[in-house]
């Protein structure tokens, strides 16, 4: 990993508009709706229009903070959704959110032409799987001066793996190392096309391009990621490793193991939570932060 410009302490905002900050402290929610046919463990749940506005509303009243609304299922064996099909599943969906709240919105995507119809229907943040493997998109965001996350990757959804399903493990010389290094040239690519830095939150991508253990390994040394001073995003929840743990192999079952793993990443450092059960999420990390503080509850 090279040497990064290290940050005492995780940010206590993140930069998702030119007028808006949002609080990192102690912790934010980013609950998930999934607009598809096909999500590993919700897919169709949402996928009308009604449902899924119904659905992000209440993920709000459960605490969300953000309410990531995605188009195009990235999980393993998933095929690529075209832009115009996205826009019609998500851009109703945002626009009807956008008119009856203030909750911070995330548009999941890898297009820049759906991130910026996103983002003019209201949404705040681009929630990239890829990393902003399409050229537009960095530039775009520098230009609107929305959030974004930056997620690591090793291969495209089409032809990745659930954690538990890998012949050969993806190799890695050290997979923290790995990871920090191409997410730390991402952001940096992401600055020299004019984004602000505090615009920028990182993601691991567990589940994406990485074995069993290695997905352990990386939230056991998420303070090592927290220590390059972005915002660190991780979303675990319902994820195949954790069923490989526990057992459990249908997603829904995998709730208590995904808030082990959310705890376990708060504590090092990450400070921004995706979760589809955000009830469940609160109550677990506002326990940790009480923990984390020794009693010292407000």
């Amino acid at each position: 990993m090279r040497e990064p410009e290290i940050h005492h302490g995780a940010p206590s905002h993140w930069t998702i508009g030119p007028d808006r900050l949002l609080a990192l402290e102690p912790f934010a929610l980013m609950g998930i709706v999934n607009v598809t046919p096909d999500s590993f463990s919700d897919g169709g749940n949402a996928f009308d229009a009604d449902a899924a506005i119904a659905q992000a509303l209440r993920l709000a009243e459960e605490g969300a903070h953000i309410v990531d609304i995605g188009g195009e299922s990235t999980r393993p064996g998933a095929t690529s959704v075209d832009a115009r099909e996205q826009i019609r599943r998500v851009i109703p969906v945002i626009t009807a959110i956008r008119a009856s709240s203030r909750v911070a919105i995330s548009i999941d995507t890898t297009s820049a032409e759906v991130a910026i119809a996103a983002i003019q229907a209201g949404a705040n943040i681009v929630n990239d799987v890829s990393a902003g493997e399409d050229k537009a998109m960095f530039r775009m965001c520098a230009e609107c001066g929305c959030g974004i996350v930056l997620m690591h990757r090793l291969t495209a959804p089409s032809q990745d793996r659930y954690s538990d399903r890998y012949d050969t493990p993806p190799q890695y010389d050290d997979v923290v190392r790995g990871v920090g290094d191409a997410l730390l040239a991402r952001a940096d690519i992401a600055m020299q096309a004019g984004m602000a830095r505090e615009s920028i939150a990182i993601d691991p991508g567990l589940g994406f391009g990485k074995s069993v253990r290695q997905n352990y390994e990386l939230v056991a040394r998420t303070s090592e990621l927290a220590s390059f001073g972005f915002p660190v995003v991780v979303g675990a929840s319902r994820k195949s490793f954790i069923g490989a743990v526990t057992g459990q192999d249908c997603p829904a079952d995998r709730v208590a193991g995904s808030l082990v793993v959310a705890v376990a990443a708060f504590g090092g450092g990450a400070r921004i939570i995706r979760a589809h059960d955000v009830s469940a999420h609160r109550e677990a990390l506002q326990v940790a932060e009480a923990v984390l503080k020794g009693g010292g509850i407000h």
